[in-house]
């Protein structure tokens, strides 16, 4: 009987102790006091300097495979001619989309063949992608576009970012100040950017004559904007 009396206080005095504990702690879901959430953002506007020309063809035939052969001289013939002055970086070649499909009559029937290729020359050296353009024979002007380079928003959106946390931090400041507080620390921040300016490819009208010259394509790029927003909570003090 006097070591279960013993047992019982020490269970009473170990509850005690621990719901003194828990009254010192502050709870999970205490609420905050003097925090202040707020955003600041930068947008720096830079010129394009990507360049993507899209060139295409398409055939028509009764015979498929003779459609296809086609469509293949053709780009094979692009390929050749844009090659010879492509260079890693200034201007890529690749090819774009192929496609061949039936065509058909009024009975359901397919009563033909209709197929189209593509090639893209893309880079930073417009006069050269441009020259290139227009020596090709085999195959029309499509789609132009413009883009930033990776290089060039990395470093657009590195001024940005500076920017965008300066003006941060002295509105965190200016709010502090407001509610008649000398300061504050900052508790977490999220920085988000965005390019506003992505390729925007447009049709280039151009006459049978100009289509079939050796002369530069006219291009003309625009600028992009590359926004930061910078995003969080400071604990004024």
């Amino acid at each position: 009987m006097k070591k279960t009396t013993h047992l019982f206080a020490a269970c009473a005095l170990l509850a005690a102790s621990t719901g003194l504990f828990a009254q010192n702690q502050p709870g999970p879901y205490a609420p905050l006091q003097n925090v202040a959430q707020l955003s600041a953002s930068a947008a720096v506007e830079v010129q394009q300097d990507l360049l993507s020309i899209a060139m295409t063809t398409t055939r028509d035939g009764s015979d498929a495979a003779t459609v296809q052969n086609q469509l293949k001289l053709a780009l094979e013939a692009a390929l050749a001619e844009a090659k010879k002055t492509a260079q890693p970086g200034l201007m890529d070649v690749r090819t774009g989309n192929f496609s061949l499909y039936p065509r058909y009559g009024k009975d359901g029937k397919i009563n033909g063949w209709q197929g189209s290729t593509e090639m893209v020359l893309e880079g930073r050296d417009f006069a050269r992608i441009t020259a290139a353009a227009g020596k090709v024979q085999t195959l029309s002007l499509g789609n132009v576009g413009f883009a930033l380079s990776r290089e060039a928003r990395a470093r657009v959106e590195g001024d940005a970012q500076a920017q965008a946390i300066e003006r941060f931090k002295a509105k965190a400041g200016e709010i502090a100040r407001g509610f008649g507080f000398s300061g504050y620390t900052l508790r977490e921040v999220a920085i988000n950017a965005n390019d506003q300016g992505p390729i925007r490819p447009r049709m280039m009208a151009m006459d049978a004559k100009a289509a079939m010259s050796d002369s530069a394509i006219p291009v003309e790029a625009g600028k992009s904007t590359v926004l930061v927003n910078v995003s969080g909570s400071v604990q004024m003090k």
